[in-house]
């Protein structure tokens, strides 16, 4: 049975509901944020299944009416079709992404501590139990390091080829640590303290074969966005999971709902620069190119990573999660 208690709980979302809609009739949908069209969304589906629950009692007739017009107005709002086109594309990287990444900071903060804490005890393990190195990076690397050599110095005769792989095995490693979310965070966690573990580990290996600058100047270019990226990852991975984990006020599935609206969104600002860090990696990163040069364009790139994540103007808006279901 229906209670008034629940009338009066589930009219904000209503109301709510009805205030976008009153505001994309004065301006138009285009004036409404991102965060308020994804919230649109979210009350929509709320109002549905409210609905749903009316049409079991024959006493709320005149609420199933008016519950059944606002779907109506809302479900040909948030189906219509619009075209995503190049303004759009420049919007969502220019501004509205940069609100995103500081909303989401945290998690992305979170993710980088757990890789730092992975390279410090993976340096620590190779510097007091040397059999952990070797069983680490196997004989192969090993073999490189001991003759002072770089493993990477094949990549120099086939670079355009390089290039491409290397992208493409960045994509799937980013996208893996950010799907790896869904083991309730569990895979993420694992991926990316294995990632901190393993650059300990070389970084370690190479200072006490005095290959520091060697390696260095061969991760600085392209690591200097294909860290970040990374570790962006895990943070959407991390975000995705605490939505699947901790549900709040909502359902567990519109809880996981937001969370993969707002990760995929976070995760889909790494592909730029891992296209970029691919590039680099394939050609500068492995050159006979001055180190200088090597270090200037990672202090450049890095310098507008910082730039563009401090950048657009305004708050975030306050999304579907002010909305409990």
């Amino acid at each position: 049975m229906i209670s008034n208690r629940w009338i009066e709980r589930r009219r904000s979302s209503w109301d709510r509901l009805r205030s976008l809609l009153g505001a994309v009739e004065a301006q138009g949908i285009r004036s409404l944020p991102s965060d308020e069209l994804r919230e649109m969304a979210l009350l929509y589906r709320q109002v549905a299944s409210d609905l749903s629950a009316l049409r079991q009692e024959r006493s709320a007739r005149s609420l199933e009416v008016e519950l059944n017009q606002l779907l109506g107005q809302a479900h040909g709002v948030i189906y219509s079709r619009r075209k995503t086109g190049l303004p759009d594309l420049w919007r969502f990287f220019a501004e509205e992404y940069p609100r995103l990444f500081r909303k989401l900071l945290p998690f992305t903060l979170t993710s980088l501590m757990l890789f730092l804490a992975g390279a410090v005890t993976g340096s620590l393990l190779t510097l007091v139990r040397p059999q952990f190195e070797r069983q680490f990076l196997g004989p192969a690397m090993l073999r490189t390091i001991e003759h002072h050599q770089m493993w990477t110095e094949s990549v120099n005769s086939m670079a355009p080829q390089a290039s491409s792989a290397i992208m493409t095995n960045n994509l799937a490693v980013t996208f893996t640590v950010f799907a790896a979310g869904l083991t309730a965070g569990l895979g993420t966690l694992y991926m990316i303290a294995w990632n901190g573990v393993l650059l300990g580990v070389i970084a370690t290996a190479c200072h006490q074969a005095q290959m520091s600058l060697k390696l260095w100047s061969f991760v600085a270019a392209h690591g200097s966005l294909e860290l970040p990226a990374i570790i962006i990852a895990g943070g959407a991975g991390l975000r995705l999971a605490y939505g699947l984990l901790f549900p709040g006020l909502y359902s567990r599935r519109h809880s996981l709902a937001l969370a993969g609206s707002e990760s995929v969104r976070l995760l889909s600002g790494v592909v730029p620069m891992l296209v970029v860090a691919g590039t680099l990696e394939g050609f500068l990163s492995p050159s006979a190119a001055p180190v200088w040069i090597k270090f200037s364009a990672a202090a450049l790139l890095f310098s507008l990573l910082l730039l563009w994540w401090s950048s657009g103007s305004g708050a975030v808006v306050q999304d579907a999660e002010s909305t409990p279901v």
